[in-house]
Order: structure tokens, then C-alpha cells, then sequence
């Protein structure tokens, strides 16, 4: 049992974006790097910025490895075309012009073959010369920084009459080369608490270059801010920070006319 992916609705009240800062932040790079309209957004979740996209002019499909989810963006996002798959697998017979992928999901490819799969399977759904267009936690980060490893977080969040309390511990896994984390959720009524353990890849700006290029991209850009996701909020016509030691990293990237497989 995952509780938030579980409760997409959860999910949603735990991580607000009543602005829909993210999908502006797709929108926004794909229009300053002269991308195209049909989008694919792998690890889509409860669907929030492909629903937004796809009102806002764009025609777009998701994927996601969550049932409960997929459910919930057809109830909630029927114009978006969700699929059921895994990052580093799925084919959908189609290419697009803009492949995203937010919040971290490309990091729960852990090791390099996942990484290799998961960047094969965007190379396979985009168009020559499409966009590649990615926000995860940055590996460089963590380098003699700990501030998101001091302690355990606790945090109560109100939903449906119910109040559910996480406990959330993270450290560094040096040898994996993974972001590991431990959350008890607690609620009443519960007996025990429900423990959920989660980890995501920690990638250092020139990896991702490097992975990038083997891939058949050329990276466009690399920033840790602004972003939708950082101190620094995003705007369209924000100058990119290539300082890298922020939180968050921002990636985009063309896919050469002559790496098209």
C-alpha cells in the first residue's frame, strides 16, 4: 500500500498547485525552446499539469505506473490519453514533439540500465529534433549539504474528517548512489503505522549531460533555478541559473535529427 498514490485526491491536498506552476513551467520552456504541441508527460501522477496542457493548446497523452492514478486522470482529465506502463518499457506506437518528465520521476530509475531504458524509450516517442524536458532533485546538492538529512520531518495533513501525520527520514545510500527514504504514516484508527520506503537515483550535472548525449541529445539547458519547485518562482522570461548547487535541477534537451531510432 502506497497511501498517497493510492489517494490520488490525498495526493492532491499533500501537494498543492493551485496556480499550476509546473505545467506553466512546461508551457514556458517548450514555447522559449520552440517546441511543438503534442506532449508526452511520463509519470503524469493525478494528471494536474497534463490537464492544464491540454487546455491550454496542447494534445496530450501520459503515462504512469500507478492504476489509481490513470483512474483518476480519466475521471478528472478525460481529454488527456493515459496508458498504464513503466518508464523504461513503455511503447505507445507514436512520437511526439515534447517528452516531460516532473518531480523526480526519472530519478526511480536507479541504476544506469534503467537510466538507458528510461532515456531509449523518450528517444523512441520523439520526433527528430523534439524536446526533452525534465525537473528532478539534484544530486550536487547533497555535497556537503544536509539539510534535507537532519532528522526526522514531521508534517499533519486534514483530509476527509481524518488527520494523517508523516514521519519522513532521509539519508544518503553513497554506494547506490540513491536518495533513500523512510515514511511512517499515522492516523486514527490504525493500529500500526504504515511504513513506505522509497529511494531516487542522485544524478551530478555533467551524468546527465553525459547520459543525455549517449542518448542522442544535445542538453539545451541546465539550471537549478527558478523552477516550479524552488525559493526562486518560476517566470517566462526568468534568466536561467547555471550556478547547480540548488535543490532542484531543471533539464532540457533536443533529440538529434540524426540519433532518431
Amino acid at each position: 500500500m502506497n497511501l498517497l498514490t493510492d489517494n490520488p485526491e490525498l495526493y492532491e491536498h499533500q501537494f498543492p498547485d493551485p496556480g499550476h506552476v509546473a505545467a506553466r513551467f512546461v508551457h514556458d520552456v517548450v514555447t522559449r525552446f520552440g517546441g511543438g504541441r503534442d506532449l508526452l508527460d511520463i509519470g503524469c501522477g493525478t494528471g494536474r499539469d497534463a490537464g492544464w496542457l491540454s487546455r491550454n493548446g496542447y494534445r496530450v497523452a501520459g503515462v504512469d505506473s500507478s492504476e489509481n492514478m490513470l483512474a483518476y486522470v480519466r475521471a478528472h482529465h478525460p481529454a488527456v490519453d493515459v496508458t498504464l506502463g513503466d518508464m523504461r518499457s513503455f511503447d505507445l506506437g507514436r512520437r511526439f514533439d515534447v517528452v516531460t518528465c516532473l518531480d523526480s520521476a526519472m530519478l526511480y530509475c536507479h541504476t544506469n540500465s534503467d537510466l538507458d531504458a528510461f532515456l531509449g524509450r523518450c528517444r523512441a516517442h520523439l520526433s527528430p529534433g523534439g524536446l526533452f524536458v525534465a525537473e528532478m532533485r539534484n544530486g550536487a546538492f547533497f555535497l556537503g549539504n544536509t539539510e534535507l538529512l537532519d532528522g526526522v520531518r514531521t508534517r499533519s495533513v486534514m483530509w476527509r474528517g481524518t488527520e494523517y501525520t508523516s514521519h519522513t527520514e532521509l539519508w544518503i545510500d553513497h554506494a547506490a548512489q540513491l536518495l533513500r527514504r523512510r515514511r511512517a504514516w499515522e492516523w486514527a484508527g490504525r493500529a500500526e503505522p504504515l511504513v513506505q520506503r522509497s529511494a531516487w537515483r542522485l544524478l551530478f550535472p555533467q551524468e546527465l549531460r553525459h547520459l543525455l548525449g549517449l542518448a542522442g541529445f544535445d542538453v539545451l539547458a541546465l539550471f537549478d533555478a527558478p523552477g516550479p519547485r524552488t525559493d526562486q518562482p518560476w517566470s517566462a522570461d526568468a534568466p536561467l541559473s547555471g550556478a547547480l548547487s540548488g535543490d532542484r535541477l531543471h533539464v532540457v534537451a533536443r533529440l538529434r535529427r540524426s540519433g532518431c531510432q
